[in-house]
């Protein structure tokens, strides 16, 4: 019957009626179908074999039940557009919210000077957010926002109107805590998930930070470990932006005790953390500078940077002894095999013996998808932004310079360990990018997505106290990294398709893939 509605509907029919074989129709219309294949024309009256199948088509006058349909028409947009015309105008508003935001500053007789803003709006609309308040009786309301908010409070007063809004880099923090403090949850999720794509638009850091802030005041923590996750892949950055000296004690406590900080060696975090307590003054007091140093993995600084720490760090003399201790430590981690050192009682569960994710050399290389291999260096980044994606910068060596090619295979060679003793050990590897299912069929292994990199051992070491965590970095258009995957069995999926979410977005997936060797003992 299905079918036949269908043909009948074809040959301008409201439906089917039945489906017979072999009749004297009489004076009804019908169309026949022989063995439901073309339709052809039955005359009145025509006697029909038993081996025609045919439709009898229901008629205007034929009064049968009829198997009828819905059709929804959807023109909610535009009626969006239309609260939004009709808070625009502001006619016949019958609600007043006054805004009141203190700018510092004080009058003449002493009180906090207010500024004031009013908005007129519709009771029948404001009366679905209970905050308001906006019951019969109540015809004004006053709002108190930071001044900074202040200018983003129509916007969302409209939005209650249209259920629409632009979120930009500046107003995303302001939106969030309105839609937080007056009950929109739905907007409240919208924009909080739109801080990890907003998150990498801002080189100077301020707004990470800011972020980062609000989030802890809030106890948001999933804002907050977006916030530290991003600085803490990005660290190299952090400490060269604007940003930097005005970090929190808590924040820059939040970063050193990650495993996953992004630093081309463990002697840059030290210089880093001293410039900053430098920088402080005597703003931070020495119980919380020992703290901070304290939370330096001295083992993980390289052998012959350890040296050098007496005479260049502006803070060894104010506190000498936490030094010496701590790179007492370093040097016996350096000479001693790790069965010694666990008689000393270095427990390998201790976090200043477990390695960052570090980047200078021999520790991690470059590869490219058709996209850019080096020609020249330099140590300063172009100021046209034209130009900005003929320039990549490389964790640990600066920004380069660059000419269109694929770079997608690489040999490269570490030492088995970072610590000294095993310096002339060497283990060598071999890195790919597998774009295709042929390619991954000539490796000889089987891959579930594409791209996917590839990170084998080409010699054989028996260490079996020293474990490789390798990982490959995802580094968008040469400016921050975006992604951080492990291998498992030499193998890393890269998330960098449609199928996929990155944690933080890369424009036109513009991807530098930055292979780290990280080993650590077991």
């Amino acid at each position: 019957m299905a079918d036949a509605r269908v043909l009948c509907r074809q040959l301008n029919f409201p439906g089917a009626r039945s489906i017979v074989t072999g009749k004297d129709y009489g004076q009804e219309t019908v169309k026949a179908q022989k063995h439901i294949s073309s339709p052809v024309n039955s005359k009145a009256g025509e006697k029909l074999t038993a081996h025609t199948k045919c439709v009898v088509c229901e008629t205007g006058s034929i009064n049968v039940d009829i198997n009828d349909s819905t059709h929804s028409l959807d023109h909610s947009i535009g009626l969006s557009d239309f609260l939004g015309q009709i808070f625009d105008d502001g006619n016949d508003c019958d609600f007043l919210i006054i805004v009141q935001s203190p700018t510092g500053n004080k009058q003449e007789d002493g009180t906090p000077e207010i500024r004031q803003k009013t908005i007129c709006a519709h009771k029948m609309i404001l009366s679905q957010i209970p905050f308001f308040n906006a019951s019969v009786g109540i015809s004004t309301i006053t709002v108190n926002l930071s001044l900074t908010c202040q200018p983003h409070f129509t916007s969302f007063i409209r939005y209650i109107y249209t259920r629409k809004m632009d979120v930009t880099l500046s107003s995303a923090l302001c939106l969030h805590q309105m839609a937080s403090n007056f009950g929109l949850k739905q907007l409240m999720e919208d924009i909080g998930r739109l801080f990890s794509k907003i998150l990498p638009e801002d080189s100077t850091f301020h707004n990470q930070v800011s972020f980062y802030k609000y989030a802890v005041e809030t106890k948001d923590l999933v804002l907050e470990e977006n916030c530290v996750q991003y600085m803490a892949w990005n660290y190299q950055n952090l400490t060269r932006s604007p940003a930097w000296s005005g970090l929190s004690v808590g924040l820059l406590r939040a970063l050193l005790t990650r495993s996953d900080l992004v630093a081309p060696d463990e002697y840059f975090v030290l210089q880093s953390v001293e410039r900053w307590i430098s920088e402080k003054g005597n703003s931070t007091d020495l119980e919380t500078q020992a703290d901070l140093l304290g939370r330096i993995r001295f083992p993980m600084i390289p052998a012959e940077k350890l040296y050098v720490i007496e005479s260049s760090s502006p803070l060894y003399s104010t506190h000498k002894t936490m030094y010496r201790d701590n790179m007492l430590k370093a040097f016996q981690f350096n000479v001693l095999l790790f069965s010694n050192l666990t008689k000393q009682k270095f427990g390998k569960e201790n976090i200043n013996y477990q390695p960052r994710i570090y980047t200078a050399e021999p520790w991690s290389i470059i590869l490219e998808l058709s996209i850019r291999t080096s020609s020249s260096q330099t140590h300063s980044r172009p100021n046209d932004k034209r130009q900005r994606y003929n320039y990549r910068y490389i964790h640990g060596y600066g920004y380069e310079t660059s000419s269109y090619s694929q770079t997608r295979s690489k040999s490269f060679s570490t030492p088995v360990h970072n610590s000294l003793i095993f310096k002339d050990t060497v283990k060598r590897w071999q890195a790919n990018i597998l774009m295709n299912r042929q390619e991954c069929s000539n490796h000889g292994v089987r891959c579930e997505s594409f791209p996917v990199a590839k990170l084998t051992p080409q010699s054989y070491i028996s260490k079996s106290d020293i474990f490789f965590r390798n990982r490959v970095l995802l580094v968008c258009q040469g400016q921050y990294v975006c992604q951080i995957q492990d291998f498992k069995s030499n193998m890393a999926s890269i998330s960098a398709n449609a199928t996929q979410v990155l944690p933080y977005p890369c424009p036109d997936d513009q991807f530098t893939y930055q292979i780290v060797v990280t080993p650590e003992y077991v």
